[in-house]
């Protein structure tokens, strides 16, 4: 079975974990404003516990098609105050989404045991900071033409060498098929469907898909906007847990966690 190891606990794969999504940003696509201010940020975080998230991932930048990047330390600027005012009000993981090396590396000494590098990069030396700290990392894949499919497999093999060559245990990494990230809304399906065979392929690390309230859900529902793709958001992510992807980060938490439970009994009634 797979696990990830994050910091001083091991998560299991044996049921597929819910990655609440938290943005202080003012521009995501989603949620975008909505808990820009810490006090709501951090209240925020809790009540995604509550709900049963398994893991709270905050982002302060937008990566959105179209977003202009912040620096570093506006980056920062946005993350500290949330990161500082949650220290000790969570007894579950709390990950950061962002590409930059220095806001990682206060982060992780703020508290945050997983790093959400969503760059795509092998070589930003995130592996290095993880192996040097016991964080989980969860590594990106970002198409850039070709065979986006097979090349998510190749970036996979890639990203777990790139562990090895930092003594990076390859339990500390989960795979992120990236959806949305430089593919096409068909490729994005054709990942879901192919999930058993990178499932198969990567059998020790936990496969990471978020799919919540993206284009594709839209390409294939009528184009709703995005504050109502609920159902198709839903039946993404219950379609990738059956697929064998272990970690969905969505924005709907108690939703989710409802179609987990449901399917992870589902499976279990089948013998899976």
């Amino acid at each position: 079975m797979a696990v990830w190891k994050i910091a001083d606990r091991t998560l299991s794969g044996d049921r597929a974990l819910v990655m609440a999504i938290l943005n202080v940003t003012p521009d995501s696509f989603s949620d975008g404003g909505r808990f820009l201010d810490p006090e709501a940020a951090v209240s925020q975080a809790c009540y995604l516990q509550a709900l049963g998230a398994a893991i709270v991932d905050i982002g302060a930048q937008s990566t959105r098609p179209g977003s202009t990047p912040i620096s570093a330390e506006e980056e920062w600027d946005r993350l500290s105050p949330v990161l500082q005012a949650l220290q000790g009000r969570l007894h579950i993981p709390l990950s950061v989404d962002t590409f930059y090396p220095e806001v990682a590396r206060r982060a992780l000494a703020a508290g945050v045991q997983i790093l959400n590098d969503v760059s795509g990069s092998l070589d930003n030396g995130f592996p290095a900071l993880a192996a040097a700290t016991g964080a989980g990392l969860v590594m990106t894949h970002h198409g850039v033409g070709g065979e986006l499919v097979e090349d998510v497999f190749t970036y996979f093999s890639q990203a777990l060498l790139a562990a090895d060559a930092v003594g990076l245990d390859r339990r500390q990494i989960c795979l992120d098929v990236g959806l949305g990230f430089g593919k096409s809304r068909e490729v994005d399906l054709e990942l879901i469907a192919r999930l058993p065979e990178l499932h198969a392929a990567f059998p020790e690390n936990l496969l990471l898909v978020g799919g919540s309230r993206k284009r594709v859900v839209a390409q294939f529902t009528g184009d709703p906007p995005v504050d109502r793709r609920l159902g198709g958001s839903v039946a993404l992510h219950t379609l990738a847990q059956l697929g064998g992807a272990g970690v969905l980060r969505v924005h709907d938490v108690e939703e989710t966690v409802q179609a987990v439970r449901f399917t992870d009994a589902f499976m279990k009634a089948k013998g899976e």
